[in-house]
């Protein structure tokens, strides 16, 4: 029993530490307008387009952190735009696939 209570712990811990950055990128993304990804004029098919994506993620997540000051959380902003940009492509290519 103390070990199954050592985990419940832990994994309390664990989520009590996640709480604030949930709440910091909830804060953000309320305080800042969003921002786009244009892909409809692109090919994902090629390396150029797949490029030029890279190149307006980039732009749109330097935009969206640009409020950022602590570099570990404009890193962690911009990763997310990066990962949500990503995500939505990769949905979009699944959904056109089957048209």
């Amino acid at each position: 029993m103390t070990n199954f209570t050592a985990r419940i712990a832990g994994v309390a811990t664990l989520a009590l530490a996640v709480l604030p950055v949930a709440a910091l990128s909830t804060a953000h993304a309320a305080t800042h307008p969003p921002v786009s990804v244009r892909v409809a004029d692109i090919d994902l098919s090629t390396a150029d387009g797949r490029s030029a994506l890279v190149a307006r993620t980039d732009a749109a997540a330097h935009r969206y952190c640009a409020g950022e000051v602590a570099l570990d959380l404009k890193a962690a902003c911009e990763a997310g735009v990066r990962s949500e940009v990503a995500e939505k492509a990769r949905a979009d290519i699944r959904l056109a696939s089957r048209i």
